[in-house]
């Protein structure tokens, strides 16, 4: 018996995959269904919340902007009180800039009190030195008793005054100059001949330029009267009066003294000076000048701030000066 052929079986879909399929559509729907019904219940929510964010916004913006102006104004403040500060510096600064300046002024006036107090014991020492080398001089001889004035000799035949006619003297020591002058021209009885110039070697009486005042009673007192109100114009330097004085009435015939009256020296080359009376002032056999240099100096500047170095250099010229040619510098203590 013939075997019959079987057909193969044709496989189906099962309806449980069916229903699985179904259920997800529904669920879909659903979904679809339930979002559907509750959006305009979150877009409201949504909403409330984004106008709660900005309202906290515009809250924290004012907030902001209170405390900037709060911080820009404490910044001007704090702006002012450094300004002021910064001034009060400044007239700090300046105060102390002045008073530093008025120690370095004090000190530096204390010092050159101190040097020319220094300068006067030196020269204090040296004048007893100086006379004894007077003293020793080949044409020397002894004065008379009365014929010293501050430890000079007055051993001259002729005298010359030169004098500082400035404002300073004129204003502060002139008395005191007139007696000075009395006191020379009586510690010598006798001379040949007297002058008086100022320091820019002006002559007193004019009448009497270019050559000598007679020696007597009537003129000594003529020459003390006039000195007395004398007014001439100065430069405050020596120099001028006393290189005049050398040119005109050197002579190798005669022996004469100047006399240098003073308080300041405002030339500034004291070796120049030296040189050039030194050349002028011819020397005898012996080799002494025959113009003797003597000076006296006057404190005025001692007693003011001002011209403190030129009365310094005074003192240094007029002591070379006077040693050079064989006179002496005496420095008065007072202008009473």
């Amino acid at each position: 018996m013939a075997r019959r052929r079987q057909r193969p079986e044709i496989e189906t879909v099962g309806m449980s995959f069916l229903d699985v399929i179904s259920c997800g559509f529904g669920a879909v729907i659903l979904l679809l269904v339930i979002t559907m019904a509750l959006e305009p219940v979150t877009a409201e929510r949504q909403t409330e919340h984004l106008r709660g964010l900005v309202a906290k916004a515009e809250q924290t913006r004012e907030e902001l902007i209170g405390e900037s102006a709060r911080l820009r104004a404490e910044l001007a403040a704090k702006r002012a009180a450094l300004g002021a500060i910064q001034a009060r510096y400044r007239d700090l600064q300046g105060d102390w800039q002045a008073a530093q300046k008025k120690t370095s002024a004090a000190e530096s006036q204390a010092d050159a009190e101190k040097k020319i107090e220094e300068r006067l014991k030196i020269v204090r020492q040296q004048l007893t030195d100086e006379m004894r080398r007077l003293f020793s001089q080949p044409d020397y001889k002894p004065p008379s008793k009365d014929a010293v004035i501050g430890g000079i000799p007055v051993d001259s035949e002729y005298v010359i005054f030169i004098i500082d006619t400035s404002g300073s003297m004129k204003r502060f020591a002139w008395p005191l100059v007139a007696r000075k002058v009395e006191e020379v021209l009586r510690a010598y009885p006798q001379v040949k001949g007297i002058q008086v110039m100022n320091d820019m070697g002006v002559f007193m009486f004019s009448g009497y330029a270019n050559q000598w005042i007679p020696d007597t009673p009537a003129r000594r007192k003529a020459v003390i009267n006039r000195v007395k109100t004398w007014t001439s114009f100065s430069n405050s330097s020596p120099v001028e009066g006393v290189v005049e004085a050398i040119r005109r009435f050197h002579r190798d015939d005669r022996r004469v003294s100047l006399y240098v009256f003073g308080d300041d020296f405002t030339g500034q080359n004291i070796g120049a000076v030296l040189e050039e009376v030194a050349r002028i002032n011819k020397t005898t056999a012996e080799g002494v000048p025959r113009v003797r240099v003597h000076a006296f100096g006057f404190p005025v500047l001692f007693f003011n701030d001002i011209g403190k170095a030129n009365r310094i250099r005074f003192a240094h010229l007029m002591r070379l000066l006077a040693e050079q040619n064989a006179g002496s510098f005496v420095g008065l203590n007072d202008i009473k």
